[in-house]
């Protein structure tokens, strides 16, 4: 049986939940990392209820951090040995949760910082079906040679959406990790936005909260006022 996981939730500003954004922390972080992230994005999207699990591994590099997957880089395979051990992991916890809001797939975003981004494209992609969106920020899509593999589909047919940001300044994983993440997703017919936050490194700025904001929104098909598309 896979292992429970938990962290830090924060409802639907409406208290009428019709939406699920799932945060995946980074490598050494945990879930209290991207929580708030919730609170600048909760008047675009006010019936979304919000959850951020903390990876189910204590981390080695961190002693008071989380790893979804180990980071030795001692070993070539071990990301994609990492994505696959941790994917029945999220997905259990993500069935737990739709079934808890009764929503299914269609109402679920995958929000993704580094380590979080490899597993949210992994798993994402491989859910039996598709998640309304993912959004990847500072990541890379982990074992693009197995796209074959990537067989979540909506509900008309088609793969998710995908947009994924990356700092120009990124020197824990380099900005050629986007295009080269973009590139495999368009040869395999998923298509995916990006987004280069200038002069950022490995974090996510301000226009890239928003562009991600915007982006789960659409993803929901939610209208979006006046002052979100202009400060986009």
């Amino acid at each position: 049986m896979a292992l429970l996981i938990d962290g830090p939730r924060v409802p639907a500003k409406s208290r009428a939940t019709k939406q699920l954004v799932v945060f995946l922390h980074g490598y050494g972080a945990d879930g209290n990392d991207l929580i708030g992230i919730a609170k600048q994005w909760q008047n675009l999207m006010p019936d979304a209820a919000f959850v951020s699990p903390h990876a189910p591994e204590p981390c080695a590099q961190a002693p008071s951090g989380r790893q979804w997957f180990p980071l030795t880089m001692r070993d070539e395979n071990e990301r994609w040995t990492g994505v696959n051990k941790a994917t029945p992991v999220l997905n259990e916890f993500l069935d737990s949760e739709l079934n808890r809001h009764r929503l299914d797939d269609s109402k679920l975003v995958l929000v993704g910082f580094s380590q979080g981004t490899m597993l949210a494209l992994h798993a994402g992609l491989r859910r039996a079906r598709a998640p309304a969106g993912i959004l990847g920020y500072s990541g890379v899509l982990v074992g693009p040679e197995h796209l074959s593999q990537a067989s979540a589909r909506t509900p008309v047919g088609e793969p998710p959406p995908i947009l994924l940001v990356h700092g120009s300044e990124d020197d824990v994983i380099p900005t050629e990790a986007l295009f080269l993440s973009a590139e495999a997703l368009a040869k395999a017919g998923i298509a995916c936005q990006w987004h280069l936050s200038t002069g950022i490194g490995h974090g996510i700025d301000g226009p890239g909260l928003m562009h991600g904001g915007i982006f789960v929104a659409k993803c929901f098909k939610l209208k979006l006022g006046l002052e979100a598309k202009v400060r986009i």
